[in-house]
């Protein structure tokens, strides 16, 4: 959800018009969707990059995954680990666009931990290799930019944690 769509439920709610405060964070938040959309495309048109060297990483961190009997042993449970990967970039981008952490929250993070436990695979390794999509995303970027993106990683990895 938004900024915006959070300050029409908040204000429908209370059945009262926008605030001054909120009409400045609207402005605010209006201004800032061109450095947004640049943000989400940078990171949409690097996802292979990011994804693939975030999964080498983990890998070499954690052989242990890709020997057998491992979450990622061989090429189809491989693709599935890389699969997730790039569901969870998906979704910060879903959530950098928006301005906000409720797309990884509601779409990502609910029922996340009874999923993978189910399967198996363990959530500190998903949670590594965000942390290394994450170092990766803000290496090509800079300032306000990364910190930004880095935001997003970070409260991600918390709700993985």
């Amino acid at each position: 959800m938004s900024i915006i769509t959070k300050m029409i439920v908040n204000a429908d709610a209370e059945v009262r018009y926008f605030t001054p405060g909120e009409m400045e964070q609207i402005k605010i938040f209006v201004q800032s969707s061109d450095r947004r959309l640049h943000l989400v495309k940078a990171l949409t048109q690097s996802r292979d990059r990011i994804v693939k060297e975030a999964a080498n990483q983990l890998f070499q961190k954690s052989p242990r995954l890709v020997s057998p009997g491992g979450n990622a042993y061989g090429k189809e449970m491989t693709a599935t680990c890389l699969r997730d990967m790039d569901y969870y970039l998906r979704l910060i981008t879903y959530s950098v666009a928006a301005g906000d952490t409720t797309p990884i929250q509601e779409i990502g993070i609910v029922g996340v931990r009874q999923m993978y436990r189910s399967l198996g695979t363990p959530i500190d390794a998903v949670a590594e290799g965000v942390r290394g999509m994450k170092s990766i995303a803000i290496s090509m970027l800079s300032g306000e930019d990364a910190t930004e993106v880095g935001a997003y990683f970070d409260y991600l990895i918390n709700a993985l944690n």
